[in-house]
């Protein structure tokens, strides 16, 4: 078993350290996140889950499921709607 100790925006592709630190801040904003310093050289942050953050999670997960699972239906609508006249 592979384990890797990465964050996991290091693991998927195409976001950007600029985008991400955006994210990031209207997150721990909004109070989804909690940020911690830790006051180490170098100096390191870390992010974790609010209980808000954690109320949404369970819903996020639902959401995800159902995108993965109807997928394919979807995949096969856009073409149908995208070769309708509008």
């Amino acid at each position: 078993m592979d384990c890797d100790r990465s964050p996991p925006w290091r693991r998927v592709g195409g976001i950007s350290q600029q985008m991400l630190t955006r994210t990031l801040k209207t997150l721990e904003r909004d109070g989804m996140v909690e940020r911690t310093v830790r006051h180490s050289t170098p100096p390191q942050v870390e992010y974790t889950l609010s209980p808000l953050g954690h109320s949404l999670s369970e819903t996020a997960r639902h959401l995800a499921d159902w995108a993965a699972a109807d997928q394919g239906v979807i995949a096969v609508n856009r073409p149908h709607y995208d070769a309708s006249p509008i």
